[in-house]
């Protein structure tokens, strides 16, 4: 699973009034057709507008500032569109979405926290049920991620490997279940966004689905506050029964 995200996740004096989280789930007997076809992808965008290959795709940053001189506002925001268009194309790939909004949040809540427990529990439900493509069920993963919070990611990883208490259903009665992940390998493994189209995709993701929640001045003007809808096709759409598009909403 390659993960990033987008906005702060501060809940005192932050800039932002949610924080997103975004997680591409793909089978390690896929990923070679998947970094190909990012990498073909680069190819094109290369043609058509004269990005560089080695140019990362970051989204907010190309909101803000031109990845090459002179191009116009609209045409990045183009190549994020498209971007997400492919993304939709590839059936093998599962995308599970966290966003937290900080409003009426308690003092001393954990935004990093709880949202990567929630993104690390449903990666772990995701590949108990074989919920993805292929429906396989016996495998472990491997978590990606770009630059973070990598040692505090570490603990609250081994934390749930050990003890991940989860409440009871309702029909169960009060208290709660210690289900701890078994299917998750190693620590989380931190990977420059630069050396990874596939971090740059899920930064894509990340990026649209915190402006699906709190869009910028542009993203309004632009009428792009619903382009994580584009995504559907490979949303995780289980991941919350009660939202369309299966965000976890904390």
């Amino acid at each position: 699973m390659y993960v990033d995200e987008s906005g702060d996740s501060g809940l005192v004096g932050s800039p932002t009034t949610h924080f997103a989280l975004s997680g591409l789930v793909v089978h390690e007997s896929q990923w070679r057709n998947l970094a190909d076809t990012l990498g073909a992808f680069r190819k094109t965008i290369r043609s058509a507008y004269g990005m560089p290959l080695r140019e990362e795709i970051h989204a907010s940053q190309m909101i803000r500032k031109p990845p090459v001189p002179g191009m116009k506002p609209h045409i990045r925001l183009l190549i994020l569109k498209h971007f997400l268009d492919e993304i939709a194309k590839q059936n093998h790939v599962s995308i599970t979405n966290v966003i937290v909004s900080k409003a009426n949040k308690p003092a001393g809540y954990d935004v990093f926290e709880n949202a990567w427990q929630a993104l690390f529990q449903r990666f772990e439900n995701t590949i108990k049920y074989g919920n993805f493509y292929g429906g396989f069920r016996k495998d472990a993963g491997l978590v990606v991620t770009d630059a973070t919070d990598g040692r505090k990611l570490q603990k609250l990883m081994r934390r749930m490997s050990v003890y991940n208490p989860i409440p009871n259903q309702a029909w169960a009665g009060t208290g709660y279940r210690n289900l701890p992940l078994l299917r998750m390998i190693e620590d989380p493994y931190p990977k420059d966004s630069r050396d990874s189209h596939l971090i740059q995709a899920v930064d894509a993701t990340a990026y649209f689905l915190l402006q699906k929640y709190r869009p910028n001045t542009f993203i309004k003007q632009k009428g792009a506050q619903n382009y994580l809808n584009r995504l559907l096709p490979v949303l995780n759409t289980r991941a919350s029964a009660g939202n369309p598009l299966g965000v976890v909403v904390l």
